[in-house]
C-alpha cells in the first residue's frame, strides 16, 4: 500500500494527487493507495481519500505502507523516515496557491542532501521517483534539538 499525506494546510494541493491518479491509470503504481487530503477537494475512484486521521489511525496506516509520498512537511517526513519507509517528498508551492511561501523546497532539499528521501520536485517525474523508491532504503534522521537548546543555554549563560 502506498500512503499520501498531505498534512493539515488550510490550502489545497490537488497537483500531487492529479499526478497520482495519473500514475495508476498509467499501470506505473499497481496497489491500493491510501490518501490524508486534509483540505484539499479533490475526487478519485482510483485512491481511497481521508480528509484527516486521527495519530493512532495515521500510525497504523504508516506501518502497513511500503512507500510514504507527501508534502514537506516535516512532521510527516520525520515520522516516516523514523517508520524506516521509503519517502517521496513534493514541496507545496506558492505559485500555485498551496502555501504562503516555499520553505518546503528547503527542507526537502536538506532532507534529500542527508539520504532520508526522494525529493519529488516537478510531477512529471513521479513514475522516476517511484522507481526509486522500489530499493530506497532512507539513512535515519538524528534530531539536533538537544545540541541547539544546549548552545542556547550556553549563548543565555554569557549574557546574564
Amino acid at each position: 500500500m502506498i500512503l499520501v499525506s498531505l498534512g493539515t494546510q488550510d490550502k489545497e494541493f490537488p497537483r500531487i494527487l492529479k499526478a497520482i491518479d495519473h500514475a495508476i491509470e498509467e499501470g506505473w503504481i499497481h496497489e491500493e493507495v491510501v490518501a490524508q487530503i486534509g483540505q484539499t477537494h479533490y475526487r478519485s475512484t482510483n485512491m481511497k481519500l481521508l480528509d484527516f486521521l486521527k495519530e493512532s489511525e495515521f500510525d497504523e496506516l504508516l506501518q502497513q505502507a511500503r512507500i510514504v509520498i507527501t508534502h514537506g512537511g516535516v512532521g510527516t517526513i520525520i515520522h516516516a523516515v523514523n517508520a524506516k519507509k521509503p519517502v517521496i517528498a513534493t514541496p507545496r508551492l506558492a505559485k500555485y496557491g498551496e502555501h504562503h511561501n516555499d520553505h518546503q523546497l528547503q527542507i526537502i532539499k536538506r532532507f534529500a542532501e542527508m539520504g532520508c528521501l526522494i525529493p519529488l520536485y516537478e510531477m512529471e517525474d513521479l513514475k522516476d521517483c517511484l522507481k526509486q523508491a522500489e530499493t530506497f532504503v532512507p539513512n535515519s534522521y538524528h534530531s539536533n534539538t538537544e545540541a541547539f537548546v544546549a548552545r542556547i543555554r550556553d549563548y543565555l549563560k554569557t549574557i546574564e
